[in-house]
């Protein structure tokens, strides 16, 4: 268990320029023996993956001003008064977030830097980017769930440890709308057509396994099915600690804040404190720091990370 102290935080207040840290990063990433990347909302962030503004207004002006939501994170919570219109919703939330294209390519280019690499990923994103990115689906844990999967809504029996894909039927709710799909996965509203914000009555998921309403499979209450899947990718993650234990390591942290340290920055510490070979950067703009205890053998980066991975492409 990991709790939250303050005080022992230390932001990143060193005398060395952003050059002389890229070069630390740089080294640590040539000389280790395994990377662990601990990837959070920053990163998907950072690669095109916002949740307000231009992508907001391009698919949810309808509901925003039904509603007066402004953004996808708040349209989730919004409590519908049908599921034709949760779905409606949720159809296009999943599909731009998990279906249509990468905004940009920055995983690939974090892809470019670990791939020779022993490397191993954990991450709290639901978008799947680091699979549909080229990295090995092996290499991953996803702990928080997967925009792709469906779940029981309130799983029992069989349905507790089962998710299911849910890729035809989110296509058939986004045509439902009135929306285009191109090749690449891209929605488009054909000229002269109105949105429709819900999906026709037979279209909402039902459980096969225990008849109840289908949910996205995403960590918000304890009814979260941690499937199969889940369960080996957690295993493999521990037995790459454990391979690791005395190696050195480059525990690499993107984009991680402190809405769960728990997951990954408080363990990433951790480990960094108990392995002398190991190393920890941090690359967040805004909120670089670490613990004091490992100070001396980190280097945090208030940057942002589509800056640090242009500055390490050029010094590679």
């Amino acid at each position: 268990m990991y709790f939250f102290n303050p005080d022992r935080i230390m932001t990143d207040d060193s005398k060395m320029s952003f050059d002389q840290k890229i070069s630390v990063l740089q080294e640590q990433l040539a000389n280790a023996d395994a990377v662990v990347i601990g990837a959070g909302s920053g990163l998907s962030t950072a690669a095109g993956y916002t949740y307000s503004g231009e992508r907001f207004e391009k698919y949810f002006a309808d509901f925003e001003r039904k509603y007066g939501f402004r953004d996808m994170y708040s349209g989730g919570f919004y409590p519908y008064q049908t599921m034709e219109e949760f779905w409606g919703y949720w159809c296009r939330n999943i599909w731009i977030n998990r279906y249509a294209p990468i905004p940009s390519d920055l995983y690939g280019r974090l892809l470019a830097l670990v791939k020779d690499k022993d490397y191993f990923v954990l991450t709290t994103n639901v978008d799947h980017c680091f699979q549909r990115s080229g990295f090995d689906k092996k290499r991953l844990f996803y702990t928080q769930g997967d925009y792709g999967l469906f779940q029981s809504s309130s799983p029992g029996k069989e349905a507790k440890k089962r998710t299911y894909d849910n890729y035809e039927v989110i296509r058939r709710m986004i045509l439902s709308e009135g929306y285009q799909i191109e090749k690449n996965g891209e929605l488009i509203v054909p000229k002269d057509t109105k949105v429709r914000m819900t999906v026709p009555s037979d279209l909402v998921p039902v459980c096969p396994d225990d008849g109840k309403l289908m949910t996205t499979n995403l960590r918000c209450d304890d009814s979260f099915v941690e499937d199969e899947g889940w369960h080996q990718a957690a295993e493999r993650y521990q037995e790459f600690l454990r391979r690791h234990e005395r190696l050195r390591v480059l525990y690499l942290e993107l984009g991680v804040g402190m809405n769960t340290p728990v997951i990954i920055k408080f363990p990433f510490w951790e480990y960094t404190k108990k392995n002398p070979n190991a190393f920890y950067a941090c690359v967040n703009l805004g909120e670089a720091g670490c613990s004091r205890e490992i100070v001396k053998r980190s280097v945090c980066i208030d940057k942002g990370i589509g800056e640090v991975l242009n500055m390490l492409d050029i010094q590679t």
